[in-house]
């Protein structure tokens, strides 16, 4: 959203302060600022905090919600088939840093993914990532965020998300187009 104009919220939401988690409620009237809309969230500044709402709040925005793709499949449904690599990248560049307009995969967060086969049929899948601060409270929103959109791929019947800090993520580990976008090069 290139054009940030003050929106007021249409009715009471619940929101995440960032970088905190902290759970908290916005009221209708509220003023709010929304500086990006990405991967199903929108991060909005309200006052001098910046907030995470869900897509399922879209409406106090007076928004029309985006698609999440975090609607889980039932394990038991679970085709079995191959995973399809590009899938999953797909899909990890629809997860997003609050804080930042580009995608955990780009940014470097995510240090490895292996695939397995689940014993039940499927596959599983288990991914170690990072976080660009190791003292932020969104890791666990974030690491949940991956897990459901790995789960909207074909032939996934299980995730684990392991949050690792070693090695320290850095700026080195950004992409080139990612930083082109940042202004970084």
């Amino acid at each position: 959203m290139e054009n940030k104009k003050t929106i007021k919220l249409q009715r009471d939401c619940s929101a995440l302060l960032i970088p905190s988690a902290e759970s908290i409620a916005l009221t209708k009237g509220t003023e709010v600022i929304v500086q990006q809309a990405l991967g199903g969230t929108y991060t909005v500044k309200t006052g001098s905090s910046l907030v995470r709402i869900d897509s399922r709040d879209a409406d106090a925005l007076g928004l029309i919600p985006l698609h999440t793709g975090t609607e889980v499949t039932a394990a038991s449904e679970c085709e079995d088939v191959p995973v399809d690599h590009d899938e999953i990248r797909r899909q990890l560049r629809t997860c997003f840093d609050p804080e930042i307009p580009v995608n955990i995969l780009d940014l470097g967060l995510v240090y490895s993914c292996h695939i397995s086969r689940h014993p039940e049929g499927g596959n599983h899948i288990q991914i170690e990532m990072t976080l660009t601060a190791p003292g932020c409270s969104m890791g666990a929103i974030l690491a949940s965020d991956v897990k459901a959109k790995l789960m909207q791929a074909r032939g996934v019947r299980s995730v684990d998300i392991k949050l690792v800090f070693d090695p320290p993520w850095d700026s080195s580990r950004i992409s080139e187009a990612a930083k082109l976008q940042l202004g970084l090069l």
